[in-house]
């Protein structure tokens, strides 16, 4: 039977999604908890493969990656574009989407001399459709529990 998070269970996670380094002894402080059963809650929401890890999350701009791009392709040569991507450092995210396109990735370069360069390692692949990102609004946002 599937674990049944509650509101505190929500609460939880969304303090850890916000700050994955918080201690056990601020959460309980947050939530008006004790810090065992913090501590149990977290434990179980690991054991139930809810919390599937802790994360460092980076500055794209101090890491002189500048440019962010949402690339779809089109391919009938999947399993070496997939193997491709992978072997990629731009490719961030890789998606299988439904609709004209099969893949939907993200990538970051440090300029559009690079950009270029990764569309002309893909050509070959498939045909692909390229979109500039000129903001990020917000990035890494779950939702709702």
């Amino acid at each position: 039977m599937p674990y049944s998070i509650d509101s505190t269970d929500r609460k939880l996670m969304l303090k850890l999604q916000h700050n994955a380094r918080i201690t056990v002894v601020q959460l309980s402080k947050e939530l008006h908890m004790s810090a065992p059963s913090i501590r149990e809650r977290i434990l179980r929401l690991e054991e139930q493969g809810i919390i599937t890890g802790y994360h460092a999350a980076f500055d794209d701009k101090q890491l002189n990656l500048h440019l962010t791009t949402f690339i779809m392709i089109k391919t009938e040569r999947c399993q070496e574009f997939v193997e491709f991507c992978e072997q990629a450092l731009e490719v961030t995210d890789l998606h299988r989407i439904s609709g004209e396109y099969n893949y939907l990735l993200r990538i970051q370069t440090t300029s559009m001399e690079e950009l270029v360069q990764f569309q002309e390692n893909i050509n070959h692949l498939g045909v692909s459709k390229s979109h500039v990102s000129i903001k990020s609004i917000f990035e890494h946002r779950y939702p709702s529990f």
